[in-house]
């Protein structure tokens, strides 16, 4: 068979989770060269507030070492993935960009993405191995450093548990009867509510129960979207929908947003990132929520899901891999360029040493009456489980949207809404010239 650049990426072995040996890494050579003189470096990135967090580079340690970066503002999702594979088509891809960690494969398999694991490989301690992972694929090659994270969490009305004489749940099961006992003393409340637009948000639920939805198989990849963790997730949730114990409508509209504001709705499943979603949403019960870990499939786990986070990558066209790389591991371990993100970005750091620093010593001001936010936001996130992404994410989270939306709209069957996902997923794949495993 061919040896093309999608199959590169299972020849490689390069599927998440699997903890496969590394054959050979992709991209050029030009990385493993010594950088001397100027150097002139562009970054892609949605980021806000990025060109403020840069400067620190260009008039420290870049100044010293010669490399200047110009930041280069992007959409963010699809539409920054599929620019840049456009960009490097032509072989005009900018050396750096910002890639959501759901993007890696695809970039990857279509080489753009450089191995840089000989110039950032000494960062990974830096980082949870949940999150340190998911940029390397499952080898030894790098192909990105991670910058944020989306841990997720369980969070609840503190006033509103107390009033209803209802307990944080720490299991699933707990949550569910939870659920019911909130619907019969209070008909017109729900606990949360299941968004059927959030492809994230289920992918995160999925991971937390061990689903692995991309892997390879030989020189094969292998589909389980609809394994059987993620199939106890679909039936949980969709459970719960059937028999009316929790809400169907989707997050972010103005709907969810009074139902927060209002205390219909009294918990979210969301991370990190929620007090800022809520300071927004649910601007009047500030201080009135309490976040805690996410409830477990069983008693004696210990692990939460990510919802979102990105990552830096260098790009194969770019002529200075390595002061790119050298760039990508400054922005995303050095504290000072932490702290910048934190306050200009907003961001939640992946770096270990920057959850309980700096900008997180203090709790958001939506939850300044819990002390320990971030001490226990950092704890949260240490128990990052595996991900494992694909060449394809897009379709999958299409079909998500379209399939989960009407079974949650008509209060169907999520079983096969789950199915429709898989074989839409693989039927793209074989679509692209995959070689996809039964």
């Amino acid at each position: 068979m061919p040896y093309t650049k999608r199959r590169r990426l299972v020849t490689s072995a390069v599927a998440l989770a699997l903890g496969a040996t590394a054959l050979a890494a992709c991209g050029s050579e030009s990385g493993d060269e010594t950088e001397s003189g100027p150097v002139s470096l562009t970054y892609w990135t949605w980021t806000p507030g990025m060109d403020k967090v840069v400067d620190l580079w260009n008039k420290g340690p870049g100044k010293k070492d010669q490399i200047t970066v110009t930041v280069k503002k992007q959409a963010s999702g699809d539409t920054l993935v599929t620019k840049i594979l456009t960009a490097h088509k032509a072989g005009k891809a900018p050396d750096l960009v910002q890639a959501e960690y759901q993007a890696l494969p695809t970039l990857v398999s279509n080489d753009a993405l450089a191995d840089i694991s000989k110039n950032v490989g000494d960062a990974k301690d830096r980082f949870a191995d949940g999150v340190w992972q998911q940029t390397t694929l499952g080898t030894d090659a790098v192909y990105a450093v991670p910058q944020d994270i989306g841990p997720m969490m369980f969070y609840y009305r503190e006033d509103l548990f107390k009033e209803y004489g209802l307990t944080v749940p720490t299991t699933w099961d707990e949550f569910a009867k939870t659920a019911r006992k909130l619907k019969q003393a209070a008909p017109d409340k729900d606990l949360t509510t299941f968004s059927a637009n959030d492809s994230g948000l289920f992918a995160g639920l999925a991971q937390q129960a061990g689903a692995k939805w991309w892997t390879t198989s030989g020189d094969q990849w292998k589909v389980s979207i609809n394994d059987a963790a993620t199939q106890k997730v679909a039936k949980f949730w969709g459970g719960l929908v059937r028999e009316g114990a929790i809400d169907n409508q989707p997050m972010y509209t103005p709907s969810w947003n009074k139902a927060l504001n209002t205390g219909k709705q009294i918990a979210w499943v969301s991370a990190v990132w929620a007090p800022g979603t809520l300071t927004t949403a649910a601007p009047e019960t500030k201080g009135k929520w309490a976040m805690a870990p996410l409830p477990q499939w069983s008693a004696n786990e210990n692990r939460t899901g990510s919802w979102g986070g990105s990552s830096t990558a260098v790009t194969t066209d770019s002529e200075h891999q390595e002061a790119a790389a050298k760039f990508a591991a400054w922005l995303n371990t050095d504290g000072d360029a932490l702290n910048a993100l934190a306050k200009e970005s907003g961001i939640y750091p992946a770096a270990k040493n920057a959850q309980t620093s700096g900008a997180f010593l203090k709790p958001p001001a939506y939850f300044s009456h819990q002390a320990d936010f971030y001490t226990k936001a950092a704890d949260i996130a240490e128990t990052t489980a595996p991900s494992a992404w694909g060449p394809n994410v897009n379709v999958a989270y299409t079909t998500f949207k379209d399939a989960f939306g009407a079974a949650a709209k008509n209060k169907s069957d999520f079983g096969a809404a789950l199915d429709k996902m898989q074989a839409d997923t693989v039927a793209d794949m074989k679509k692209q010239g995959f070689e996809v495993a039964r």
